[in-house]
């Protein structure tokens, strides 16, 4: 059942973080002591949905969770509802396979409906939790007793494969580096409860199905999509995430294989499994509001649809693609074509009157192969080529597979701490050094104002970076409206995730979209500045779009040549 409520606009974006009508209660227990901690590793309308069953509501995202599909109300003085009623987070006692902690959190789920939140608490997300060990810890109780089973590291990525029939699906990994480079994993950090002792064990990389939350809207992402999110999450929970990806541009047009993802989607998953580096944790998150027609019944009846589903055999993963041949590879757009836009855009740089130095252009490759390409494999093979790389994985249901290895930091933000490379990420190329100090001031310029801003309002001021898109901004940004002829979706757009206290994005790029079928498209760009050459840039493309498709088996082998008969009479 669909049910529409017409609604007030939305607000312009503020930098003024609204404080809620009444404050959440928001608890963290451990049921027991064997939970890990987490710290930072080295190395208009809107929908929200709650699974399966669908209705709608007006606000500035969409959302959605366990069992319904709904817009959030807005009142008349543009704030929207109060953040949940109930956040928590429960950790429930270690087991040593991934079939006895599915069995722990099926025996959680049963008490939780057994013994439900108070009725005064219309609203609220839980999460609860269950460690399992490290293959060398478990693999020691195996000499003391042989009736352990020898197990060994589950990750998340192979997690993910075994459950490679439910949707919504994502998944992200953090960049590795040496213990002595004095750098952190900024994708996938955080703990329990704020503290950093030699016993946390770092998170590594996170794989979710379902959706205990989903934001998504054809809208341009907003303040108020974002405020949507929020609500759902709190400092005191740090593992609570919206993981997901923002469009490039959200004002150009949607081309059918980008349709799903809407302008933005995010999800906080019903199922995950945390990687830690000494061992994993499984996890179900459910949310409920009342207000939204989103009981808790219906909550509880979507997890344990989605568990019903989980497969606790998780083997091997070989990190490799199987090989197959391509029958095509057609670029958009074309070489000729490439050329006449790359002197067009040197023509408007070099123009004394123009305020545009650089301008970033994007080319889409789309594969076509002799057999079908396991996105979730794929993407594991990449994480070998890619070692100081962040890995992602986004896919909505009946939808093509968003998949990428980018090695480039957007922001990352904790408490008043604010870091990015967005400057880094445009000096790859070099193109001059007033050039560099140019679009440095420019970017020291935002961030004299981010350090007290909501996680909002970082993220609008940093995309587009000059690294993605060009400088200045909007000069850049309409010369690729004029000039690409494909929609670049969620390439080069914002891909990471909200937390509580925390947030991080990556950049989208180095990335490609897997469809259900036969074919892949696989985006690259680079940046076009005063002196570039058309085919050297054109020679850039190639070698980045390479990094996919050098996992693959070359072009259809060439038929042998038939024998001139008439000479051998």
């Amino acid at each position: 059942m669909i049910m529409e409520v017409a609604g007030p606009t939305m607000r312009k974006p503020s930098f003024i973080d609204l404080e809620p009508p009444s404050p959440p209660t928001v608890k963290c227990s451990r049921v027991s002591s064997a939970c890990p901690v987490f710290r930072r590793r080295r190395n208009q309308p809107a929908a929200l949905h709650l699974s399966r069953q669908r209705c709608h509501y007006n606000s500035s995202c969409s959302q959605s969770m366990n069992g319904c599909h709904l817009e959030q109300l807005w009142d008349t003085a543009g704030r929207g509802l109060a953040a949940v009623q109930t956040v928590e987070t429960r950790t429930l006692p270690a087991a040593i396979t991934p079939a006895l902690a599915l069995d722990t959190l099926n025996s959680a789920i049963h008490d939780l409906e057994a013994n439900p939140p108070a009725s005064s608490s219309s609203s609220g997300i839980i999460r609860m939790q269950v460690t399992v060990p490290n293959s060398e810890a478990h693999n020691l109780l195996h000499i003391v007793d042989p009736k352990v089973p020898i197990t060994q590291q589950i990750e998340a990525i192979e997690w993910l494969y075994a459950q490679n029939h439910l949707l919504p699906r994502c998944f992200f990994s953090g960049r590795s580096h040496s213990k002595d480079d004095g750098t952190t994993n900024l994708i996938l950090n955080g703990n329990g409860n704020g503290l950093h002792t030699p016993a946390q064990q770092n998170l590594v990389s996170v794989a979710g199905v379902g959706s205990a939350v989903l934001f998504t809207h054809s809208h341009p992402f907003s303040y108020n999509h974002w405020k949507s999110i929020k609500r759902f999450l709190s400092p005191k929970c740090p593992l609570i995430r919206a993981y997901g990806a923002i469009r490039f541009d959200a004002r150009a047009n949607v081309s059918s294989e980008w349709e799903a993802f809407g302008s933005f989607y995010f999800i906080i998953p019903q199922v995950e499994l945390d990687e830690l580096e000494g061992s994993s944790m499984l996890a179900v998150t459910i949310a409920w509001d009342n207000d939204l027609s989103c009981t808790f019944p219906q909550a509880i009846r979507s997890l344990r649809t989605t568990m019903s589903q989980i497969s606790s055999f998780v083997g091997k993963l070989r990190k490799e693609v199987s090989r197959t041949y391509i029958v095509s590879n057609n670029h958009t757009p074309n070489k000729a074509t490439w050329d006449r836009g790359v002197s067009r855009a040197l023509n408007i740089i070099n123009t004394s009157t123009s305020p545009l130095l650089k301008v970033v252009l994007a080319r889409s490759t789309r594969v076509v192969t002799m057999d079908d390409i396991d996105p979730i494999n794929w993407l594991a093979s990449l994480q070998v080529e890619g070692k100081d790389a962040y890995q992602f994985c986004l896919q909505p249901p009946d939808a093509p597979t968003f998949i990428g290895n980018t090695p480039e930091q957007l922001f990352h933000r904790k408490g008043l701490g604010i870091s990015s490379e967005a400057l880094a990420g445009t000096r790859a190329r070099g193109g001059s050094t007033a050039l560099d100090l140019q679009i440095e001031l420019d970017l020291l310029s935002r961030f004299c104002v981010l350090k007290h801003s909501a996680q909002y309002d970082i993220l609008s001021a940093l995309h587009p970076t000059p690294a993605v898109c060009g400088f200045p901004e909007e000069e850049a940004r309409s010369l690729i409206s004029e000039t690409e002829v494909f929609d670049r979706g969620m390439y080069a757009g914002p891909v990471g995730w909200f937390g509580g206290g925390e947030s991080e994005f990556a950049v989208g790029i180095r990335s490609a979209l897997v469809n259900k079928g036969l074919d892949v498209l696989i985006y690259a760009g680079t940046g076009i500045v005063e002196g570039s050459d058309p085919s050297l840039e054109w020679e850039e493309l190639e070698l980045k779009t390479s990094q996919f498709t050098k996992l693959l088996r070359l072009e259809v082998p060439s038929r042998p040549k038939v024998p001139n008969l008439r000479r051998m009479v």
